[in-house]
């Protein structure tokens, strides 16, 4: 790199890292509390390091909804997050992607698809544009915020499509976080087994933090399974998003050209599981890989962490209590449709 070079570098990472910076301190301080929160509670029932970063985050919300800090969080949020779901993929083994079953992948689409059904149907029943039901459909079946932004490129324009737009961003996160805390207890109410409760995480919570958040909090195995099934969900971004502007240009609907995300970091993790399953069962080279396996996996912890406690930062709980009830009435709806399906789905399967 030439000297020229690096003040150009310096200049383009400069409005990162305010927001990245504070992100990071959120994150120390939780992993901090952690087990001090656990010795107030007598050592025997502790709060996760993920969970605590989250309510942290969110609290001082008011301090980091400031253009200062914005772009950091938004790259912790939309970057970091994805290169340290990534690296994820050196804790998986294809035998795990394998041992969920056609089952499991048949559950995630017939829930996937009930719940933007379902988000036509609530919009429309409603009164609500139908815009307003494939904004929150898509983004409950699929991958939350992400899924709602690549789905207002193929929604038609309408008066409100921007304020439906950044409604449906700002619900998914509350509705994951809310997710993110209730569902882990609700698996154990339903006496779920560890690789159960995975799959129920990664088939009904919205955003990949909030499902991998969920998944660490309960164990390792949890976790996995949850991270596989989500990841699958974001696989389906694609044919989702192109089916519904397809089905609002079939009735009559026009819309502009879509420009939807690939999800490379999803891909990534795939390398990154062919990775491990070959290099960990090979004697001459398991040596090596081993130690730079665990290196990387804890980046991928403290990567994962940071980027929780940017979406925390980033949620505002003021912001939710003057949105419409019909709107939040669609997203809570499409919320509950993909929780009864897949749960249900999961004990029927067994």
């Amino acid at each position: 790199m030439t000297e020229a070079a690096v003040p150009r570098l310096a200049k383009g990472l400069g409005p990162l890292l305010p927001g990245f910076a504070l992100s990071t301190v959120v994150a120390i301080a939780s992993v901090l509390a952690e087990p001090v929160l656990k010795q107030l509670a007598g050592g025997r029932v502790g709060i996760p390091a993920v969970v605590i970063a989250l309510v942290i985050g969110m609290a001082l919300h008011p301090v980091a909804n400031t253009k200062l800090f914005l772009p950091g969080m938004t790259f912790c949020v939309k970057k970091l997050l994805r290169w340290a779901i990534a690296l994820l993929g050196l804790r998986v083994a294809l035998g795990d992607i394998i041992a969920l079953g056609l089952g499991t992948a048949v559950l995630v689409i017939v829930s996937m698809v009930a719940t933007v059904v379902a988000g036509f149907a609530l919009a429309r029943l409603l009164g609500r544009e139908p815009g307003v039901g494939a904004l929150g459909g898509v983004a409950t079946a699929v991958c939350g915020a992400s899924a709602a932004l690549a789905t207002a490129t193929v929604v038609p324009d309408y008066r409100d499509k921007a304020a439906d737009t950044a409604f449906t961003v700002i619900a998914m996160n509350v509705l994951a976080t809310i997710a993110m805390l209730a569902y882990p207890l609700l698996c154990v109410w339903l006496g779920l087994s560890q690789q159960q409760t995975g799959v129920m995480l990664g088939a009904t919570i919205h955003d990949v933090a909030q499902v991998v958040g969920a998944g660490q909090a309960v164990s390792d195995e949890a976790a996995n399974a949850a991270v596989i099934v989500k990841l699958f969900r974001v696989f389906l971004l694609l044919p989702a998003v192109l089916i519904v502007g397809w089905w609002l240009t079939r009735h009559g609907e026009s819309h502009v050209d879509a420009k939807v995300p690939v999800p490379v970091f999803a891909f990534v993790f795939l390398i990154m599981c062919v990775l491990n399953s070959v290099l960990s069962t090979q004697a001459g080279v398991a040596g090596v890989y081993l130690p730079i396996r665990d290196i990387l996996l804890e980046v991928s912890r403290w990567g994962l962490l940071i980027a929780i406690a940017a979406l925390g930062l980033g949620t505002s709980i003021a912001a939710m209590a003057r949105l419409g009830w019909r709107h939040l009435a669609v997203v809570t709806g499409t919320s509950l449709v993909i929780l009864v399906v897949a749960t249900g789905g999961i004990i029927l399967l067994g």
